[in-house]
């Protein structure tokens, strides 16, 4: 009798214990368990921990709560400026309603990463290339507020949506580089305008105050000739004022002389008169 009774109590524990390892689940930090007894949605989410379930009816699946960063294929499509460009993204998004993630949608993961291509090329179509190359923080928040509207009804929260890359045509480099290189052209050429201007108007200023001080040309004049000399050369340079080379040029110039004026004009007049006819002369011709 004894035997049989160890032999049962034996048999319990031994069964109790089966039991218990094919009941007990263990839910880890980062994740949620969510039950389902006979097919039905039974009870609240497990938390971490050690849990029980009834082996051969309950079934415990285990859902991620981590934020999941997933890469967004690169979508091609034309811009509102008729642009053909192909564009990348990723999304982060995490699990906040571990029990709407699996029963509301198949495959959650899936069903993020389609709505986030749709919204990509639907923003693409909506967006200037400028847009898309410096104004990428509006973007990402509209990018982000059309994938986040729908996965809410999921339990799934969208973090952050960054737009990684945006490729370009060659022929559309080579436009921006020629547009950039003539603006650089641009912006140089009136910065040396300006500082022709500036310069201009200095060296008005100073060839006011020598003219009323004429002193200060001279000074000028000693500083420049020392300025050259200080150099180890054997040129020397010696500025000559400008009156001075029209006194020169008016010196060099022959006077005018009277007596050499004066015969001119009178060979100038013999001239004339001998070209005249005398009436004389005509009726000496006639009579001959």
């Amino acid at each position: 009798m004894l035997p049989d009774l160890l032999g049962a109590l034996a048999a319990a524990g031994s069964i109790g214990v089966v039991y218990l390892a094919m009941a007990a689940r263990v839910v880890k930090q980062y994740e949620r368990g969510v039950l389902f007894r006979l097919g039905r949605l039974a009870g609240d989410v497990r938390t971490p921990g050690l849990t029980l379930v009834i082996p051969f009816v309950d079934r415990l699946h285990k859902v991620n709560m981590q934020i999941v960063t997933m890469p967004i294929p690169a979508q091609e499509g034309i811009t509102r400026d008729n642009v053909t460009v192909r564009v990348d993204a990723v999304v982060y998004f995490r699990v906040v309603d571990a029990a709407s993630a699996l029963v509301k949608v198949e495959d959650y993961k899936f069903a993020v990463s389609q709505m986030a291509q749709t919204s990509l090329r639907s923003i693409i179509g909506k967006s200037d290339l400028d847009d898309l190359l410096s104004n990428r923080e509006k973007l990402n928040q509209g990018l982000e507020l059309m994938i986040d509207s729908p996965a809410v009804g999921w339990g799934i929260q969208v973090d952050r949506v960054e737009i990684k890359d945006v490729s370009l045509p060659d022929t559309m480099k080579r436009s921006m580089a020629r547009q950039a290189e003539a603006d650089r052209e641009r912006r140089a050429r009136i910065i040396n305008a300006d500082a022709e201007l500036q310069a201009s108007r200095k060296l008005a200023e100073a060839a006011q105050q020598m003219s009323d001080q004429p002193a200060a040309l001279q000074l000028r004049l000693l500083q420049t000739v020392m300025a050259v000399s200080a150099e180890k050369n054997s040129t020397l340079v010696l500025p000559i004022p400008v009156e001075l080379l029209h006194f020169l040029e008016r010196g060099n110039q022959p006077p005018a002389r009277s007596g050499d004026g004066g015969q001119r004009d009178t060979a100038a007049l013999t001239e004339t008169r001998a070209e005249q006819p005398t009436p004389d002369g005509d009726a000496g011709a006639r009579s001959g």
